[in-house]
């Protein structure tokens, strides 16, 4: 974590210095900066499904929830990243249209959690 903090930091004190000279330079140093620590994250991919995988065995978690969660995971942090982007770049109308587009896709994603949770509502009262 040091050394992720560490190369934000230097690549914002870089942006800022770009940014008098081209503003399209500092876009491109938090944009280059932000897939590296994406890299970076997508290792930690590995432990999280383990752990996923063990709470799974011992509550008899169907596997569909399990990668459900995974893709609201995933379309939280792309959305999260584009959106951050595009704030830096100044565009925050699309910055605010792709956080929006993020959590329209979270709702579509977790409808099937939704409806099993009220089909075993449904079949406790009925």
């Amino acid at each position: 974590m040091i050394s992720i903090a560490i190369l934000g930091i230097v690549a914002v004190v870089l942006a800022i210095q770009f940014k008098s000279l081209k503003t399209e330079y500092s876009t491109y140093i938090s944009l280059a900066v932000g897939v590296l620590i994406s890299f970076y994250a997508l290792s930690k991919l590995e432990t999280i499904i383990n752990v996923m995988a063990e709470i799974q065995s011992y509550i008899r978690i169907s596997s569909v929830y399990m990668s459900t969660l995974l893709k609201i995971i995933g379309i939280t942090y792309i959305a999260e990243f584009a959106s951050g982007i595009c704030k830096d770049a100044g565009f925050a109308a699309i910055a605010n249209q792709i956080e929006i587009f993020g959590k329209l896709t979270i709702l579509a994603v977790s409808m099937p959690i939704v409806l099993a949770l009220l089909e075993t509502l449904n079949s406790f009262f009925a």
